[in-house]
């Protein structure tokens, strides 16, 4: 065979992740990521474009995750 050959992979799909898989129970965001778990499963299957508009959303979300006051420190502050 003569000349070079061309790579037919893809390149890697642009991601969100930074592998801290928590999901926030009040409003169903993982706390790493700020997707949803639907867009987590289905995210290797959309467009370039349909992720980019996710992402572009993303930091929106980061106001709808509460502050977590669990735990002993939590319940002392609060009188529990």
């Amino acid at each position: 065979m003569s000349g070079p050959h061309k790579s037919r992979a893809k390149s890697p799909v642009e991601t969100p992740c930074v592998n801290i898989c928590v999901v926030h129970r009040e409003s169903g965001l993982c706390t790493g990521c700020l997707r949803t778990l639907d867009e987590i499963a289905g995210w290797s299957g959309y467009t370039p474009e349909a992720r980019r508009a996710i992402m572009e959303a993303l930091p929106e979300r980061k106001a709808l995750l509460r502050q977590r006051r669990g735990g002993r420190a939590g319940r002392i502050n609060r009188g529990g």
